[in-house]
């Protein structure tokens, strides 16, 4: 790959899948032999807890070497990079700081665009071939900076009654962000949660494939039980169990992931 991806990792709506689809495709991409950096964009901490107890992750917070800090004192984020200790994976991770984020920005030269700044000289070296971006479950001026930075954004949706909801709204978003930011791209949208046995999965895939210009991913994920029990242990479930189902489903998304970044970048 000739340069840095960024994709962003983004939907208006909680409980979307969106932090563990993050997790879970930055691992296996590193298992694939890819360099990747994960960038916490969320208060919650979760992606960053997906790596790390809760004694590390608060030290972290604690040191001021975060998202939080990068974006408000707008620093090259080279200096906030972690080891996930998985091979070929970094983060930067976040804090609850990042509650006040949008008044951060507020008063701010260009601030739609501080994060892509801050990312410059990481992306002009060239050493990672993807950085991956958990956005918060919003819509604001923090989640435009994200996808502002970002070349290609992700939209995890839950296979329930209710994970269509917003999804308008954040279609919406990306036609008002590709005003500052044309070049990005709804690279697709990936399923989450999945469970076949119910009605509403076949009625939310009909759905999603009916849309015009977007890419509904091929491969979805199951609900799982493995996924909780890796959460509980602040590993990725392909990290975790690796011949557990959704480890698989995981695998093989992320595969249909770069071939697809592959074949837009040759484009």
């Amino acid at each position: 790959m000739s340069k840095t991806v960024v994709i962003a990792f983004a939907n208006n709506k909680g409980g979307s899948g969106k932090t563990t689809t993050c997790s879970n495709v930055g691992c296996a991409m590193a298992q694939d032999g890819k360099k990747v950096l994960m960038i916490d964009g969320d208060m919650q901490m979760n992606l960053t807890i997906a790596y790390f107890d809760e004694e590390k992750a608060l030290e972290l917070a604690q040191n001021g070497k975060t998202i939080h800090t990068v974006v408000k004192e707008e620093k090259d984020i080279s200096d906030f990079i972690v080891s996930t200790g998985i091979e070929g994976l970094d983060i930067v991770t976040s804090s609850s700081l990042m509650s006040s984020i949008e008044f951060d920005l507020f008063s701010k030269w260009q601030r739609e665009v501080i994060l892509k700044r801050c990312l410059e000289r990481v992306r002009a070296r060239g050493y990672y071939d993807y950085i991956l971006i958990d956005a918060p479950p919003t819509l604001g001026g923090w989640v435009m900076n994200i996808m502002c930075a970002s070349d290609y954004v992700i939209i995890p949706v839950e296979a329930s009654p209710w994970g269509l909801f917003g999804l308008a709204n954040m279609f919406d978003f990306c036609d008002q962000v590709k005003r500052i930011s044309p070049s990005l791209e709804v690279l697709g949208i990936a399923i989450t949660k999945a469970d076949e046995r119910k009605k509403y999965f076949k009625q939310t895939l009909e759905t999603l494939k009916e849309l015009e210009d977007v890419k509904v991913f091929e491969n979805y994920i199951r609900v799982d039980s493995a996924i909780e029990w890796a959460q509980d242990s602040s590993r990725p479930v392909v990290d975790f169990k690796k011949n557990s189902r959704s480890a698989i489903e995981y695998i093989q998304l992320t595969k249909e992931i770069m071939e697809n970044v592959d074949r837009k970048e040759r484009n």
